[in-house]
């Protein structure tokens, strides 16, 4: 895969990379810093800055001349390019170097002890949003969350005593820690998916190109021979049986005409709609929404002249299933001469199974109509599995 596309895949509002990665695919240490994704966390991180509006005010009223509180605010402004930096840098590493980053920006808080001593505890917050984004194992992530929080509770007890209030700033850094870990373990599970369906169009792709390769190779690879073989043979017969001669060139017109036609329909299910693609593209449209699919593994039991239709009734059966059923199970039968579609969900408006051209919306209706000219037949009604089951009969 390329690196734009890659990059493409884990987007496109965050590029959140699996921990096994290596540094070297897509993004670099410098280059990520000006990614859009690094720009875009940087606004939102941003925002968060705005808690240290207090902490700048406790340094100017705890600094004993105005240069000493200009270098406590330089160093703050340090520590907030830092926390802002830690995060995208974290997206590039290894999983076992993401500690390093975290520990230099908590290291770095302690810089403020001249002017906040016991009270830097409050600045934590932000040690504990990066090891939220660092998408560490969830064991290790909460665990030092809830440490950050404890030591940032102790601090508070040596610096006021014990009070009512010592519970406020752990309280927010194992809050808002934990909450930003499982934001970023959602976008990153969506990443997964995106760069999982790829994956899975991309296999369905070529696995319908080697069938063509396949189909054509049989076809003319057969046909070929044929003609090779009765060319030779109407030659050597052109002077002793010409009329013989005559029947096996008529042959051979026949056969490539026959092999002409058959490419032609392979070529041109490749291009249209196949029971093949359809298949694959249903197994990735109901994973996508967690409806679980009994399909069988190839498309062999579906006659050869029906494929293609075959195609338009998964096709018209998932995207039901997806768009109405709310399901969770859905079923897919493939016979010689008849296609089932079923799920477990909310099931058609009339329970008793009627025909297709009764009742349904304008895709089961343009359906019926490929059905009726193949001289099939359509039916709804409930399945087995409680929800809705479309069958086609040919």
């Amino acid at each position: 895969m390329s690196e734009r596309s890659d990059k493409q895949a884990w987007g496109p509002l965050w590029m959140v990379r699996p921990g096994d990665r290596r540094p070297g695919e897509g993004y670099t240490v410098p280059s990520v810093l000006w990614s859009m994704p690094a720009l875009r966390w940087y606004v939102g991180g941003g925002v968060s800055l705005l808690w240290m509006f207090s902490a700048g005010t406790e340094i100017v009223g705890a600094a004993e001349s105005s240069a000493s509180a200009a270098i406590g605010i330089a160093v703050l402004c340090g520590y907030a390019v830092a926390f802002l930096v830690a995060t995208p840098i974290n997206w590039t590493i290894p999983l076992r170097l993401r500690a390093v980053p975290i520990l230099a920006v908590f290291a770095l808080s302690f810089a403020l002890w001249p002017w906040l001593g016991w009270g830097i505890g409050a600045l934590w917050t932000y040690v504990g949003v990066l090891i939220a984004t660092a998408l560490l194992p969830w064991r290790v992530t909460w665990m030092s969350i809830f440490s950050l929080a404890v030591l940032a509770l102790l601090f508070d007890v040596i610096d006021v005593g014990w009070n009512a209030d010592v519970l406020w700033v752990p309280a927010i850094i194992a809050s808002i820690s934990l909450m930003m870990a499982a934001f970023m373990r959602s976008i990153d599970s969506l990443a997964r998916m995106r760069l999982a369906q790829r994956e899975v169009e991309r296999l369905a792709a070529e696995r319908e190109r080697g069938r063509v390769a396949r189909d054509v190779h049989d076809i003319l690879g057969h046909s070929l021979t044929v003609i090779t073989v009765k060319t030779e043979l109407a030659g050597r017969l052109v002077d002793v049986d010409p009329a013989r001669a005559k029947a096996e060139l008529a042959e051979v017109e026949a056969l490539a005409r026959g092999a002409l036609a058959d490419v032609r329909a392979t070529v041109a299910g490749f291009r249209g709609v196949s029971i093949t693609g359809e298949l694959a593209a249903a197994r990735v449209a109901l994973a996508a929404v967690d409806i679980e699919l009994n399909a069988p593994a190839t498309t062999d039991a579906v006659a050869p002249e029906h494929r293609e239709l075959a195609g338009w009734v998964v096709r018209e059966g998932v995207t039901n299933v997806v768009r109405h059923a709310k399901a969770h199970r859905c079923r897919i039968r493939l016979e010689p001469r008849r296609i089932v579609v079923e799920d477990d969900g909310v099931g058609p408006l009339v329970p008793s199974e009627q025909d297709a051209g009764g009742t349904g919306g304008t895709g089961l209706a343009g359906l019926r109509e490929r059905v009726d000219a193949a001289g099939g037949r359509v039916s709804v009604g409930r399945s087995d599995l409680g929800g809705f089951r479309l069958e086609v009969t040919l």
